[in-house]
């Protein structure tokens, strides 16, 4: 069984013994070798302990504790579980950002598909040391994009082959494939995302992006014509035909005349 060595740090004492409880017992793949209550017992922890991963309280109290310790992660290479009881914002912010997080309460499920994320990222960072250095970027994405309170259009994401940070803008469309996402890029590659097609929904700019099916989301600036001959389809630069559900015409129709 591949294992990871990781430290808790939150400044509750009952949180960081119910986390590292919760990991004995559901996530034996993870090694709990260390915890503390504040970034400098963290700092201390992993200059000390060398630890693969933190799972790490972002609110100690105000957040901008736990977003210090960022700064940290490119000169130890470790990986970053945040556990938090942000919402909205925050959220986007992580999932552009491919960043592994667990919400408060801890869902066993959420904990279990963190933990899994942890050993896929370090198998990744052994195949391809660029792996890391684009973990390591995102991160810094992430960081600025909380602490300033601005948009990015930079996706992290994981694939068969690494970590890639692309542009929202080189996206031509997405398709849905059952809890997972095959992304199209305009120069005529794709990429095989373990991310739903909601999640993309929620994160690419509404402005830009429209979802014309359950199986698809099509990028607006690339959209050249819409057809409604024996269907409803859109039709994209690259040539791609793609449907348009029924119930979305109306709507879609109206987005496209307001372009």
């Amino acid at each position: 069984m591949t294992k990871i060595t990781a430290i808790i740090i939150d400044d509750e004492q009952l949180a960081r013994e119910n986390l590292r409880l919760l990991l004995n017992e559901f996530c034996p793949e993870v090694e709990v070798i260390g915890t503390g209550q504040n970034v400098e017992e963290a700092r201390e922890l992993i200059q000390e302990k060398k630890p693969e991963a933190v799972f790490l309280d972002i609110r100690m109290p105000s957040g901008e504790e736990g977003l210090e310790l960022l700064e940290d992660v490119k000169s130890n290479n470790f990986q970053i579980v945040f556990v938090t009881a942000f919402k909205d914002y925050a959220i986007k912010a992580f999932n552009i950002n491919s960043i592994h997080y667990i919400l408060k309460p801890i869902d066993i499920d959420d904990l279990k598909d963190a933990v899994a994320k942890l050993l896929n990222y370090k198998e990744l960072f052994s195949q391809d040391t660029g792996n890391l250095e684009t973990y390591i970027e995102s991160i810094k994405n992430f960081s600025e994009s909380i602490h300033y309170q601005i948009e990015s259009n930079k996706i992290t994401i994981s694939h068969s082959k690494g970590i890639k940070i692309i542009e929202d803008t080189s996206i031509l469309y997405l398709e849905g494939d059952g809890n997972c996402t095959n992304i199209y890029f305009t120069d005529g590659t794709s990429f095989f995302d373990t991310r739903t097609l909601k999640v993309y929904e929620e994160i690419l700019n509404e402005n830009e992006f429209y979802r014309i099916h359950k199986k698809y989301i099509i990028n607006l600036n690339h959209l050249t014509d819409y057809l409604h001959e024996d269907g409803y389809f859109a039709m994209m630069q690259t040539g791609a035909k793609l449907p348009v559900a029924r119930a979305r015409v109306t709507e879609f129709i109206k987005t496209i005349k307001a372009l």
